[in-house]
């Protein structure tokens, strides 16, 4: 007997059955002042889920796109209670995903960290710093709290902790695209569809695979193999840019033709 799905898996798998290919967005919470209407924005345009990162001092699997943007949001005052107090009130209609480090996940401790969460509508957590052996305790009062925890799985993952990997995660599996910090790159890695393929074999959970997956035609080779991809560092620098929510509308919209029509 199949567990029972949270939200963010139901709604990501119910969409992946009935043939569409899923968009996951990110956004740094906090970064300018209307990263709110940047995420209802986003979910407008097309994504099936919104990944909020909360920001921290030292975003280690992140690139310099993203580690701006952090800075900018915590030299404007940002922090993970103002960030969820600003979701409790928000209406969106996608699931979204906090994505964190342990290190703000252990301050406030595992049970009162995915209880917020759970207040906030947050459906999904990725800490993506939390490796799977040490990952027991928070998982347990995610579970609890019924916020899904969204596991990693590298290109250099051996096929029998991957598999152990896609057996706790929850939500979707989250497929490295690249083994490097997040970021845009020219070329799409062939580690990201190979890591899409190798997972489909391991799981019935949605694959989707990001880190370096920026373009329209990059996210329709990914999504050949896998179930959706995840776009952050080119949104994010768009907003670092001036763009504005209607300037990353306009790029999700261009992900979303590209995936659809692959």
């Amino acid at each position: 007997m199949r567990r029972k799905a949270g939200e963010l898996e139901e709604k990501l798998r119910a969409k992946r059955d009935a043939g569409r290919k899923l968009l996951v967005t990110y956004v740094t919470a906090g970064m300018t002042p209307d990263w709110l209407e940047v995420v209802q924005a986003l979910a407008a345009a097309g994504a099936d889920a919104v990944e909020i990162g909360i920001p921290f001092s030292d975003p280690m699997i992140d690139g310099p796109t993203i580690q701006r943007a952090s800075v900018m949001a915590l030299d404007g005052g940002a922090t993970p209670v103002g960030i969820l107090g600003s979701l409790r009130h928000s209406e969106l209609g996608v699931p979204l995903v906090v994505m964190t480090y342990y290190n703000l996940v252990f301050r406030a401790g595992h049970r009162r960290f995915a209880g917020s969460l759970a207040e906030s509508g947050v459906s999904g957590a990725i800490v993506v710093d939390l490796p799977l052996e040490e990952a027991g305790e928070w998982c347990n009062e995610a579970d609890a709290a019924r916020v899904e925890t969204v596991l990693l799985v590298a290109p250099s993952t051996p096929d029998e902790r991957a598999a152990r990997i896609c057996a706790r995660s929850r939500g979707f599996v989250y497929g490295v695209g690249l083994m490097g910090v997040t970021g845009e790159r020219a070329q799409l890695g062939a580690s990201a569809t190979g890591v899409a393929r190798r997972l489909k074999q391991m799981t019935d959970l949605p694959v989707c695979v990001g880190i370096g997956v920026s373009t329209p035609a990059q996210a329709a080779e990914v999504c050949a193999e896998a179930d959706g991809v995840v776009v952050g560092s080119a949104l994010v620098r768009r907003l670092i840019d001036g763009a504005g929510p209607q300037g990353v509308a306009e790029l999700v919209a261009e992900l979303r033709s590209g995936i659809d029509a692959a």
